[in-house]
């Protein structure tokens, strides 16, 4: 008599994962694919298409220099937290234009020492309260791009790209 339960109780769950397997696959075949036609919304009636093109227009970026990671321990009480960033410099002027490139990418390997220098100061100065927030970043990242371009004779840095931006 067991046997014949157990059989039943066997059959009842093969039968329930058949039917639900079933009504997944109808519902995923079911969903419209997530394309980016479908998360973009459509442009309203009075907006020309001149001024939509203007603003999907990509901005020209000038010569972007790669620094090496920067760890530091933060200025925290105790001591126990610290700070790895890696970012890219962006340096003033159009990338078309080769000969100011090369002579600010000229300055800026001259001075890479003093400008480390600078960014490790500014960073171990830091507060894990100070940059948690994404305006503690953004004022970082302005702090730093002043202090950089003070260093700076001849070139400018214009933004700062971080890559990798880990508190711990």
């Amino acid at each position: 008599m067991s046997n014949k339960v157990l059989l039943i109780l066997i059959g009842l769950v093969l039968m329930l994962v058949l039917v639900m397997g079933g009504g997944m696959f109808m519902i995923y075949t079911k969903l419209p694919s997530a394309s980016p036609k479908a998360i973009v919304p459509e442009p309203e009636a009075g907006v020309e298409a001149g001024a939509s093109a203007e603003k999907t227009k990509p901005e020209d970026i000038g010569a972007v220099v790669s620094m090496d990671t920067f760890i530091v321990n933060l200025a925290d009480p105790g001591g126990n937290r610290y700070l790895r960033v890696t970012m890219d410099l962006e340096l003033a002027g159009k990338p078309a234009d080769k000969s100011a490139a090369k002579t600010a990418g000229d300055e800026l390997a001259k001075r890479m020492p003093q400008i480390r220098d600078a960014i490790l100061m500014i960073l171990s100065t830091k507060r894990y309260a100070d940059i948690s927030t994404s305006e503690g970043k953004t004022a970082l990242r302005e702090e730093i791009l002043n202090a950089v371009n003070d260093i700076l004779a001849s070139s400018q840095i214009t933004r700062i790209y971080f890559k990798e931006f880990v508190i711990q």
